[in-house]
């Protein structure tokens, strides 16, 4: 449909009059075309001055190395207003002296385009509600317009049936002043005749809305964008990529002489997100989602998800980081999955202090005096009251359900042991001679799983369900077969 949202996946290509903010009068012809592996590139028939000069004296201009980039171009091109953003020269061609006069043409790099609006850069505040889609959020939604019907008398199939569409009731919750709504947007029926057959179809998206109390930037909408996008990574433990943003324009509301609403104005933001989401892309595999709003309401996980994802951000990055890009060696994972682990402790606030404070304290001063002076300003600072790395295992996996810690590896002991001896023979030795390939591999899946358990949990995912995806989820279950066989202690060790 000709008002859809602009898809991430998709090329498309504008073309128009191009002019940098301050200088409205001096526009160029060109093209503006974005693809999802090029990104965006602004071909002009003419160029901007892109060398650094300057004046020394009247007449005079010197040119200097380097060359001149731009915060915005702006443009109008098919019958809408345009925003470049974080713009760099990437190349031109300019005639001097030539025998024929022609004009000179000029290729720009853009990080992001905003179709649709004019601001001054990605920190104006020009838009009242971003709207974003994301890959499978229709499947962790749990709810459809469709409605489908099989004619089955006496059990049996008769040919006949009905597909019907019901509005789905939106949900809403208000975070810090931010309204966020689970809508769904569908298409209307459409018969698309073949010669050997008609095919009739119809579209369901779902996406969420969020409507901040005070207008905000594009970079706001981004990071909106990217917390619907890390929600959904977790939910369904894979890169969700981003499909579509889609902006509306902050005073832009106005109502016909009839007294009914005027379409809003929006804008479509191209950019690069974490993972771009392919919009026609089989769905994931319900057994691969962790939760949904079936099991976890929106207007419960909202709300904590935008909690906890300031709070163990580090934490999360790093697990979603695993999925997004995982690396090609195992011992990056396992520096990533362990700093997961500590990093998610710290922020849980959580730590319990070895000693008492006035003890410890007690200690310290009693062995810095058996240290001379020259070296006790070093010792002072690796005498710490802090839990070590086994501690905070141990302490993460006694925060979930423990049937599910139980079910993902036998024995927490063995596992923080040998995690905390391979971390710190990698950290301080470079090497980890003492871990075979396959036990690293099982300490990544094992950490990884117990950290995603921890923020499942922090989230309010029931014990019934932490349960029951080590039980069924596909990768969990291999995680607890691998821990099994590479992470129980030896007999000698019991």
């Amino acid at each position: 449909m000709a008002n859809d949202p602009l898809n991430l996946d998709e090329a498309g290509e504008w073309a128009g009059l191009w002019w940098l903010p301050d200088d409205f009068d001096e526009q160029v012809p060109g093209v503006l075309r974005y693809d999802s592996e090029g990104g965006l590139s602004l071909s002009l028939i003419g160029a901007f001055e892109d060398r650094i000069t300057s004046n020394p004296a009247p007449g005079v201009t010197d040119y200097h190395e380097g060359t001149r980039t731009w915060d915005v171009i702006h443009g109008a091109a098919e019958q809408r207003e345009i925003t470049l953003i974080g713009c760099v020269p990437k190349g031109g061609k300019r005639t001097l002296f030539a025998r024929v006069k022609s004009p000179d043409k000029q290729t720009v790099a853009a990080m992001t385009a905003i179709i649709g609006a004019h601001v001054s850069g990605e920190e104006d505040a020009a838009f009242s509600a971003a709207e974003v889609s994301v890959e499978d959020l229709g499947l962790w939604a749990s709810s459809s317009v469709f409605r489908g019907f099989l004619g089955a008398p006496d059990g049996k199939i008769d040919g006949t049936g009905s597909i019907s569409v019901e509005p789905v009731e939106t949900q809403s919750v208000v975070v810090d002043e931010t309204e966020f709504r689970l809508e769904h947007r569908h298409t209307l029926p459409f018969f698309d005749q073949r010669k050997g057959g008609t095919v009739g179809r119809m579209r369901d998206a779902a996406f969420v809305r969020a409507v901040p109390a005070a207008p905000f930037s594009v970079s706001e909408a981004r990071a909106t964008a990217s917390l619907v996008q890390d929600l959904i990574a977790l939910a369904t433990h894979r890169a969700a990529g981003v499909i579509w943003l889609r902006l509306q324009v902050a005073g832009t509301e106005s109502a016909r002489p009839n007294g009914r609403p005027a379409p809003r104005q929006h804008a479509d933001v191209l950019y690069s997100p974490a993972a771009l989401g392919k919009h026609d892309a089989k769905a994931v595999d319900p057994n691969r989602v962790f939760f949904t709003c079936a099991s976890l309401p929106f207007d419960e996980v909202v709300p904590r998800w935008c909690e906890a994802h300031g709070r163990l951000k580090a934490a999360t990055n790093m697990i979603l980081g695993l999925r997004y890009a995982p690396a090609s060696f195992v011992e990056n994972n396992l520096l990533t999955a362990v700093g997961a682990a500590e990093a998610l402790h710290r922020g849980l606030r959580i730590d319990e202090k070895p000693f008492p404070k006035a003890e410890f304290k007690e200690m310290r001063n009693a062995m810095l005096a058996q240290v001379p002076e020259e070296h006790r300003d070093r010792f002072r600072g690796a005498i710490r009251n802090d839990p070590t790395l086994r501690d905070r295992l141990h302490a993460l996996a006694a925060r979930p359900d423990q049937e599910a810690i139980a079910l993902i590896m036998p024995d927490v002991g063995h596992w923080a042991r040998r995690t905390t001896r391979a971390r710190n023979d990698l950290a301080h030795e470079g090497s980890t001679p003492n871990h075979s390939f396959e036990e690293l591999i099982a300490i990544v899946r094992v950490t990884t799983a117990v950290v995603i358990l921890n923020v499942l949990h922090e989230l309010g995912l029931s014990a019934e369900r932490q349960r029951e995806i080590v039980q069924e989820h596909p990768q969990l279950r291999v995680t607890s077969r691998t821990a099994g066989e590479w992470l129980t202690a030896p007999e000698s060790d019991v």
